[in-house]
């Protein structure tokens, strides 16, 4: 019988499908499998390549897997699909899982250790409870306005408006809405108190890590951008150079060139989309300094700001600002202005 050189593994809640091909891509084996039985099946397998699509829980059976003596290969949904031939299936989808990765110039993601995705969850539950305090903001302006109170924009305006609901607001309430706005404002409180923390927790995790402190050199990274970069990040070796990585970000102009005819488009946003948010954040505050304070003299910023739009600049200082933490990411050291790296 053939050796078993490459399976597929298309995961899923319960029931697992495994297609085994040799050197050659013949295929050997297509089999279903339960959860429980995953682990005794690929022990019981000579170590080989694994390919799984990157997705919920394939980094947690990639380290299993790899626990075991396999090489575990993720591949993103995306650089599967062509490789679906006709109806999908379990078998189908296993079946182009294992083809995918067996073609030479295919593009992986690293597997993330336990560790590295705890760091990650840190970063993630301040922004799943920055979004639903953004969302109970604007639920108490949107109520307040049915009702002929308009607020301005903002969070710090909420709290004027709690003083004022103890007064003149709540008078011209009925009971029950003034009982719902307090609800909703000791919701806000407490979302506030928990951000905080997450705040304060964020923090102390980038000044321990040296790696944080680093990225923290560059201008308009802050602790937060500096932790989600390295617990989102993958390793640097992962990119040829520091145009690769912005690409990766969705940073890059997308590309819709023809007969030799460079055609750049906006940017693809094809990559990871909340670093990519982040950077363009630190970007943004990066221009709006400069705009009220200005910029050295003959300085990148500076010329781009007189020629560009605003917004096109703040994009444009994003990839720069992600070619930078790359090469910190890849040569080490800190980030050095261009004045100070000549003199």
């Amino acid at each position: 019988m053939p050796e078993v050189t490459t399976i597929g593994l298309d995961i899923a809640k319960n029931v697992f499908h495994a297609h085994g091909s040799d050197s050659r891509g013949r295929g050997i084996f297509s089999k279903r499998l339960s959860r429980a039985k995953v682990l005794d099946f690929f022990a019981a397998q000579s170590p080989c390549t694994v390919a799984m699509e990157a997705c919920g829980g394939a980094h947690h059976w990639g380290r299993e897997l790899m626990a075991l003596g396999h090489d575990v290969r993720l591949i993103p949904p995306a650089y599967v699909k062509p490789f679906v031939k006709r109806q999908k299936t379990d078998a189908v989808d296993a079946e182009a899982i294992c083809e995918a990765a067996q073609r030479p110039t295919m593009r992986f993601v690293a597997v993330k250790s336990a560790e590295q995705q705890a760091f990650a969850l840190v970063f993630r539950t301040r922004d799943l409870l920055v979004r639903q305090r953004t969302q109970l903001v604007n639920a108490i302006r949107g109520h307040l306005t049915e009702y002929g109170w308009v607020a301005p924009k903002g969070v710090s305006y909420i709290s004027m408006l709690g003083d004022m609901l103890e007064e003149e607001i709540a008078a011209s309430l009925p009971t029950t809405a003034v009982a719902m706005f307090r609800l909703m404002l000791d919701l806000l409180a407490e979302l506030d108190e928990r951000i905080a923390y997450l705040d304060r927790e964020i923090a102390r995790r980038a000044r321990e890590d040296e790696t944080a402190r680093r990225l923290m050199t560059i201008p308009g990274i802050g602790p937060i951008t500096a932790t989600a970069l390295t617990a989102l990040a993958p390793a640097a070796e992962t990119f040829a150079k520091g145009r690769d990585f912005a690409a990766w970000l969705g940073l890059t102009p997308s590309q819709r060139s023809t007969g030799g005819k460079q055609k750049p488009g906006a940017t693809s946003k094809m990559g990871e989309r909340t670093l990519r948010r982040l950077l363009i954040i630190g970007a943004s505050a990066v221009v709006k300094q400069a705009s009220r304070r200005g910029t050295p003299k003959g300085s990148w910023l500076e010329r781009m700001l007189e020629r560009k739009p605003r917004m096109l600049v703040t994009v444009a200082l994003a990839n720069k600002m992600a070619r930078i933490v790359w090469a910190l990411l890849a040569k080490g050291g800190i980030y050095r202005a261009p004045a100070a790296a000549a003199a």
